[in-house]
């Protein structure tokens, strides 16, 4: 997914029904002037539209596109362009690097993993709770290792405290089935409250590496159970990310995901958002519609497809 087509669906889904609750006549003038725009610079470019980039979109371009429809209308249609170059600004800052890809685990590849560790071994079930807690709250590799055994709260409120970046203090609630392994795993291991909650053989906590190495480790042994794992590199925060794309699915608001995840800045959860829209639309590109008559009308592009739908 390009950065202009990660913005206008942004820009419509969030700036302009969520943030404005815009009219449904501005949505639709909004939505006709990207759409013009968009097939005036594909015809210009020879790129598809859900290819283009916003360098496609110059000032050149955009004076020939409002001379091509005429002064009647270039001020309404200006605005328009005015307002989705506004929220580009804010989303891909001119100091913002290449678009981050999330790599995150579908919830059959987390399953995989989390069956892995050899739970006949001690260290095998330190690992199972370790990834266990790891898939459900999105904790940071720092933050887990980190933990001790007075961070574990298993009353009635079941939560794990933990001090995040800038030694920020906050609290994730945990699952009954976390809970479950968390509370077997420490009734093996008794000992202080200050003590590791993931310890190392020698009951000293585990390092960064440490971690990566047992996440990666794994990650392999579950590729032979789910192929596709293959293909992805399995990391502590390709955990994270999964934590939060299963709170995105369940419904959970962004900003809410970002208070879970302890992020200071709620724009920094916005990749999930639109890691969630690029994979429902390739869900939505394998989908045939039932009963569809021969020679029905298809949008010639995702993106316009995407603006047509609003």
């Amino acid at each position: 997914m390009t950065a202009i087509t990660a913005t206008v669906q942004a820009f419509f889904t969030e700036r302009l029904l969520t943030q404005r609750h815009a009219s449904p006549r501005t949505v639709a003038a909004y939505r006709d002037t990207i759409r013009m725009l968009l097939a005036f610079t594909s015809a210009r470019t020879g790129s598809p539209c859900h290819h283009l980039e916003f360098t496609d979109l110059s000032a050149e371009t955009i004076g020939a596109f409002l001379d091509h429809l005429g002064a009647r209308t270039r001020n309404a249609r200006l605005a328009a362009i005015h307002s989705l170059f506004a929220c580009a600004a804010l989303r891909h800052p001119a100091k913002r690097g290449d678009h981050t890809v999330v790599t995150y685990l579908t919830d059959i590849e987390a399953q995989a993993l989390l069956h892995a560790p050899d739970r006949t071994t001690r260290t095998g079930r330190r690992d199972h709770a370790l990834l266990t807690l790891a898939v459900q709250t999105g904790l940071r590799a720092s933050e887990l290792i980190s933990l001790t055994r007075n961070d574990i709260h298993l009353d009635t409120a079941t939560h794990v405290s933990c001090r995040g970046k800038g030694r920020k203090h906050r609290i994730t609630p945990l699952t009954a089935a976390t809970a479950t392994v968390l509370r077997d795993w420490m009734t093996e291991t008794i000992g202080d409250g200050q003590d590791p909650l993931f310890p190392t053989n020698r009951g000293g906590p585990l390092s960064l590496d440490a971690i990566a190495q047992r996440v990666a480790v794994h990650a392999a042994a579950a590729a032979t159970s789910c192929p596709s794992l293959v293909h992805k590199n399995v990391t502590p925060h390709v955990l994270r990310h999964t934590a939060a794309m299963r709170l995105l699915h369940a419904g959970v608001d962004t900003t809410v995901i970002a208070l879970w995840l302890g992020h200071e800045n709620v724009s920094t959860t916005r990749i999930y958002l639109e890691a969630d829209l690029e994979l429902k639309q390739r869900a939505l590109d394998r989908t045939v519609p039932i009963a569809s008559a021969p020679g029905r009308y298809h949008p010639p592009d995702q993106l316009i497809a995407f603006l047509e739908g609003l």
